[in-house]
């Protein structure tokens, strides 16, 4: 199951919401410094080998209007984020030659560029990884097989706020719309020439 066969000129690292707000929250089955580890291994090897790497990070405007307040069963409150909430977390960067996407609900394709800078670069495919799998991560993952994007999951690279919510996503969803690999296995193919 290691045949991830990435092609160089055609895929992007795709970084969801590791910024300081969200990486303080406690996840399962990896902890958010493990995630934040492994995201940045692919971060470095994308940018040595000259491969685009985007950045994501979810931030409200300043007056919070922008926020989705619907009827719902569990609805998350809305509180506006303190200072530096937004910054993403050094670790992973951003670096020179990275792109930084803001956005302002869970996926990284609605109402951003990310999919106009895609198409104008010649990005077919995407290796995704963040916080929360099953919330940004797979949000996002659903937008890209609609558009038509191929897609690498690095299933070490990420977590969500528990270990079943994670395993449903990885099990059930990833495997119908992309090939879910190890950041060891990608790494193992940015390695070969």
């Amino acid at each position: 199951m290691n045949n991830t066969s990435i092609d160089r000129q055609r895929t992007a690292l795709v970084v969801i919401d590791l910024q300081k707000g969200v990486v303080g929250r406690q996840t399962a089955p990896y902890a958010s410094d493990a995630v934040v580890k492994n995201a940045a291994a692919l971060a470095e090897a994308f940018r040595k080998n000259g491969m685009a790497v985007f950045l994501v990070r979810v931030s409200p405007s300043p007056d919070g209007k922008d926020a989705l307040r619907p009827i719902a069963d569990a609805a998350a409150p809305f509180q506006i984020p303190p200072p530096g909430w937004a910054d993403i977390v050094p670790e992973i960067g951003p670096k020179g030659g990275d792109f930084v996407i803001t956005k302002h609900q869970w996926g990284a394709f609605y109402g951003t560029e990310l999919d106009l800078e895609f198409r104008r670069r010649g990005i077919a495919t995407m290796v995704l990884c963040g916080i929360s799998t099953n919330i940004g991560v797979e949000s996002t993952a659903r937008f890209a097989y609609e558009y038509g994007y191929n897609q690498v999951f690095a299933e070490d690279a990420m977590s969500a706020l528990s270990a079943e919510e994670h395993a449903l996503t990885v099990t059930k969803i990833f495997p119908r719309i992309g090939r879910v690999r190890t950041t060891g296995d990608i790494l193992a193919e940015l390695a070969n020439p």
